[in-house]
């Protein structure tokens, strides 16, 4: 980061910025899923307390969509995938 004497005016450099940036990882509403089945799985893939996966999955229910996660590409892709793989609608935006 750099100072401009005599000002506040701050330049940042190219490592000062952020390169990746912070994504949300949500989950879309279905018929085809139980709560309890939702619910379990957040708790198991996204490491939340029972009490946030059912606030969740009620956003889920009345919503169409929640946001589960946020954070980098990388970190959410394979969370994307597992959650996917139990049958519940995800994506990575």
């Amino acid at each position: 980061m750099q100072m401009f004497p005599g000002t506040d005016v701050e330049v940042l450099e190219e490592e000062d910025v952020l390169t990746d940036e912070l994504r949300d990882l949500i989950v879309f509403n279905d018929e085809v899923n139980t709560f309890d089945h939702v619910i379990q799985t957040l708790i198991k893939v996204c490491k939340h307390t029972p009490e946030q996966a059912e606030q969740c999955t009620w956003i889920i229910h009345y919503k169409g969509k929640c946001t589960v996660k946020v954070g980098a590409f990388d970190e959410l892709a394979p969370m994307r995938n597992a959650i996917c793989q139990r049958g519940i609608s995800a994506e990575v935006l």
